[in-house]
């Protein structure tokens, strides 16, 4: 069991490890134009292709997208009673008690414990996380909504996309599906490498509030989809990609939105790289509890 969790777990952090690497022996990298260039087309290619390749049943994907749509949902409500109960505030961090990351770590973690129909689970969970960060997100930490953000958002059409050809049984030309699951191939990889490079351009400030809220926030989160998996009787692969998605740590988005719309972000960038570092210690108990 430990060799299978290690074999899991190691790609995850060697690739990150690479970034911030290169960031330390002072190299140049680009994160905006990596993060664009993933988010805009490499990951949508990835939702894309994995979502039309996947062979889910119909009723139990209804049933997982409420489930993940309810998870949300009562984290939400934890996550605000959390921080009213401790006078902190809501601006900087409500969101990244709610917002983990489910992208650049959970896909990678998906696709190796759980293979491609563990990631296309993955994928819906991220997408579900995308969503809630470009309306609640942004609501909370600036102050309005931004619909109309989210229908520029290239995941949000690639997952529809990709939910419509599943659901139809619909399949794009060989050529096409090869050229865009090459694309999506670097999708993964370069999340992981940029994941390190932002962590090394954070800095830890105040340590103990942070690994409580870190903890805080995972616990949480678990507790959340472990309720839900009791209350919709999920199958045991769904219910286990939704534990680890929602065992996730803080995601970078949170830093992103606070950083642009003038909450606390010195913060929530100790809370990132502060819950990422406790991840490491606590993903092998998330996944040999999974497995």
């Amino acid at each position: 069991m430990f060799i299978a969790i290690f074999n899991i777990v190691a790609p995850v952090f060697i690739l990150a490890g690479v970034g911030y690497t290169w960031v330390i022996l002072g190299f140049e990298f680009r994160i905006e134009f990596v993060t664009r260039f993933a988010t805009s087309l490499a990951i949508p290619c990835l939702i894309f292709v994995s979502l039309m390749q996947a062979e889910i049943n119909p009723n139990i994907l209804g049933k997982f997208i409420g489930a993940v749509f309810m998870t949300y949902l009562l984290l939400g409500g934890l996550a605000f009673v959390f921080v009213k109960s401790f006078r902190l505030q809501p601006r900087t961090y409500l969101m990244p008690l709610i917002s983990g990351n489910t992208g650049n770590l959970g896909l990678p973690l998906c696709l190796f414990a759980f293979g491609d129909l563990g990631l296309s689970y993955g994928i819906l969970i991220f997408a579900g996380t995308s969503l809630v960060a470009f309306t609640v997100g942004i609501w909370v930490v600036a102050g309005g909504g931004s619909f109309k953000r989210l229908l520029q958002e290239p995941l949000v059409a690639a997952t529809c996309l990709g939910l419509l050809f599943m659901w139809q049984g619909w399949h794009t030309p060989v050529f096409l599906t090869n050229a865009l699951s090459l694309i999506g191939q670097m999708g993964i990889p370069m999340m992981l490498i940029t994941l390190g490079v932002a962590i090394s351009r954070l800095e830890v400030t105040e340590v103990l509030r942070a690994v409580f809220l870190s903890l805080s926030k995972i616990a949480m989160g678990v507790f959340s989809a472990c309720f839900i998996i009791w209350l919709f009787d999920l199958d045991p692969m769904a219910a286990s990609v939704l534990i680890l998605q929602f065992s996730m740590p803080i995601a970078v988005t949170s830093y992103l939105l606070a950083e642009k719309y003038g909450a606390k972000a010195e913060a929530v960038a100790g809370l990132v790289v502060t819950s990422t570092a406790l991840t490491i210690a606590i993903l092998p108990m998330v996944l040999y509890f999974i497995l």
